[in-house]
């Protein structure tokens, strides 16, 4: 290589290299300090991607789960309302049975018809009453084996969703829950006039005819329930499922965006004393240009 004035290529060379160096430490530096490998699309425009899309459904799996707990929570509401409903239902079976008895006057059958009464009622009011964040749950809203949810106010059964998409097979189930209410089980005096005994205990020959009625009642009541328990233990497995799912995709994740820490160390440390070596010989190569002065002054 000439000795030349005009231009320092050594140090020119020295100055690019320092350059690489510097920016290579620089991007070591950033990945240690915010512990991704991946934080610009510069660094691995795919991985980027696929990663997005990963945290995208880590965040929908685990809503999924907030989502499920929240329906195992609304059945809760429900089975504990329908314990309720059972005892009214055993009295009122133990009324019936009472009025069913000749030992007893028409006034004294007319004061346990209303207690009768007073149990359908009260079963009548739970149901209406019962809700979960607004959503009444045993009043027959839910009943329907059909679903509308395109109103503001969705209308039938209400569908539990918990998947990243909008799959029926995968990514949501519905639950439906029958009605509750005292006229719905046939008992009471809201209960409709064609029903055969359940309406009222005020003569014996319509105790009798109740006995029956309140036993259909109860195991209307007791499917509700087995239903329920049925569905609250299938959300507990779809619980089970979805953690499994977030936590596979979170390790996926991991491997795609994480940095390695010992691997990147190593590559901080040659960056380093690269640029260290790249300083040092561009204050050597600046240097050089004074020998030709030295020829020049002889």
């Amino acid at each position: 290589m000439s000795l030349v004035i005009n231009h320092n290529l050594m140090a020119m060379n020295a100055a690019r290299n320092l350059s690489d160096s510097y920016s290579q430490l620089g991007v070591s530096t950033r990945r240690l300090s915010s512990g991704l490998r991946v934080g610009t699309a510069a660094d691995d425009a795919a991985g980027l991607a696929i990663r997005e899309l990963m945290r995208a459904d880590i965040n929908s799996l685990n809503q999924g789960v907030r989502n499920a707990n929240d329906a195992i929570s609304m059945i809760q509401t429900a089975d504990g309302a329908l314990q309720v409903v059972d005892e009214k239902l055993i009295r009122m079976k133990e009324l019936a049975t009472q009025a069913a008895t000749g030992t007893y006057t028409s006034d004294q059958r007319l004061i346990i018809d209303s207690e009768y009464q007073a149990m359908a009622s009260e079963i009548t009011r739970i149901a209406n009453a019962t809700d979960f964040n607004g959503i009444y749950l045993l009043n027959g809203n839910l009943s329907s084996n059909t679903h509308d949810g395109s109103g503001m106010s969705p209308v039938g059964k209400i569908k539990i969703h918990f998947g990243t998409g909008n799959s029926s097979a995968e990514d949501y189930y519905f639950i439906n829950i029958g009605n509750s209410t005292a006229s719905a089980f046939g008992l009471g005096l809201g209960a409709a006039t064609s029903s055969t005994g359940g309406r009222s205990i005020s003569t014996q020959q319509l105790a009798q005819q109740a006995l029956d009625k309140i036993s259909l009642a109860i195991v209307s009541k007791d499917k509700i329930r087995a239903q329920l328990g049925a569905t609250q233990n299938r959300l507990e497995n779809t619980i089970q499922n979805l953690q499994i799912q977030a936590e596979n995709l979170q390790s996926a994740e991991s491997r795609i965006s994480d940095v390695d820490v010992a691997t990147e160390m190593t590559q901080f440390v040659r960056e380093q004393i690269l640029t260290q070596a790249a300083v040092a010989m561009l204050s050597q190569a600046n240097s050089l240009p004074k020998m030709a002065m030295q020829l020049i002054q002889g």
